[in-house]
């Protein structure tokens, strides 16, 4: 081999040499890049995680501060004096003279609840007032799927009730033309399932009013002042709601005739019926506020509750005629897969003295005797069979229970 060869082949196999020194600095270079990304992924891992603790060490920082800050008295307004200052009864007793907050979008009136510093006394600020969850409660928010068509044979009453809430609301112009005040109040008296709370849940689906139902029961407190309190918000409510609507199921509860009695429960009753008295027609104004209620006993009730000012129509829902038990067999035996032959006209003339609740309770039943004899279709035999179930379960003294006695005051 000459000596050209030979520093050639040096040549050559230092040209390897540096290629593959480049190849390993190539690959450690990209191994450094690697470490590198991770190294910094890992730093904004640990940045987000040192942001996320300094937010979560503020909060609690606060929550700390605020668990700190002694509980703020509840007072009461009692009375406004000049030069911004006030008179406020505390819960705790004693009254103070403080100044009231100077913000004008706070309206500070006698009566109005607010927050007082522990320590200083300082007006804090103005709280809404007391609201009883038991009262809001009464508020239908869903109206319940109730029709007038799904009220059978009672025409006159639904025609009457509807003069009396709806059209005072929808169109008071027509009264003032006329120059009277719409009545304020209607009673529905009636024996058991003739459809008075069906009648009070047609008008609550039908009205754009607020709808507040309360059963006279709820009404009956064991803490001597409670039911007054409640009967006073529910009116309350209702005025600030109105146009409204208040519905009272079983008057009959709270509205009995007052009498000279020696037990505290008769004694805090009658404080509640004197209470409904009150705001059905006192001093104030009810305004857009209508009163429904419903009573199966209105010989027991008080003469007081009757005269006109309060209620001023009395609306007797009597046990439905022969005519009108064939309206509502039609209407709960419509959706029904009937067989040939089912006559609500014949229905009608078997079940003399029977309610509306009584007939829904037949065309149910007859229902059932179908489903039991595994068919889809009801016959006049289910029917037949299903009054005699129905009839012969209901006391004879309860199918047919007289109005009569209710007075006039």
């Amino acid at each position: 081999m000459s000596e050209e060869e030979e520093i050639e082949e040096e040549m050559d196999n230092y040209s390897r040499y540096l290629l593959d020194r480049v190849k390993q600095l190539e690959n450690r270079c990209e191994e450094l890049q690697d470490k590198k990304q991770d190294i910094e992924d890992r730093m904004r891992d640990e940045e987000d995680k040192k942001i996320k603790f300094k937010r979560e060490a503020r909060k609690l920082k606060s929550k700390l501060e605020r668990l700190k800050k002694p509980p703020s008295v509840v007072g009461t307004i009692i009375d406004i004096l000049d030069d911004g200052k006030a008179v406020v009864k505390s819960s705790t007793g004693p009254k103070f003279i403080i100044d009231t907050l100077e913000d004008p979008d706070k309206d500070i009136t006698v009566g109005s609840r607010v927050a007082l510093n522990q320590q200083s006394f300082g007006m804090i600020d103005i709280l809404p007032p007391p609201k009883d969850p038991s009262v809001h409660g009464m508020e239908v928010i869903s109206s319940p799927e109730i029709d007038y068509s799904d009220i059978g044979g009672l025409g006159d009453q639904l025609t009457e009730m509807r003069e009396t809430v709806e059209l005072p609301l929808s169109k008071p112009e027509k009264f003032k033309k006329v120059g009277i005040e719409p009545p304020k109040g209607i009673l529905l008296y009636g024996p058991p399932g003739t459809g008075k709370t069906l009648m009070g849940k047609a008008v609550a689906n039908k009205t754009e009013a607020t709808f507040i139902k309360i059963v006279g029961s709820e009404l009956v407190q064991k803490y001597i002042g409670e039911g007054a309190r409640m009967v006073r918000e529910v009116f309350k409510m209702a005025e600030e709601k109105s146009p409204s609507i208040i519905f009272i199921d079983e008057l009959d509860a709270i509205g009995a005739k007052r009498q000279q009695s020696s037990t505290s429960g008769d004694r805090e009753v009658q404080r509640t019926l004197m209470q409904l008295l009150s705001e059905m027609d006192g001093f104030d104004p009810r305004g857009d506020v209508k009163l429904i209620a419903a009573t199966n006993r209105p010989d027991i009730l008080d003469t007081a509750l009757l005269r006109p000012g309060r209620f001023d129509r009395l609306i007797e829902v009597p046990m439905p005629d022969v005519k009108a038990r064939e309206k509502i067999f039609d209407i709960h035996t419509r959706n029904m897969n009937l067989a040939d032959g089912v006559s609500s006209e014949e229905l009608a003339s078997l079940t003399d003295g029977s309610s509306g609740a009584d007939i829904k309770a037949i065309a149910t039943e007859a229902g059932m005797l179908a489903i039991r004899d595994d068919r889809d279709r009801v016959t006049m035999k289910d029917f037949i069979d299903a009054i005699d179930k129905v009839e012969g379960s209901a006391p004879s003294d309860e199918m047919n229970i007289s109005s009569e006695g209710l007075m006039f005051a």
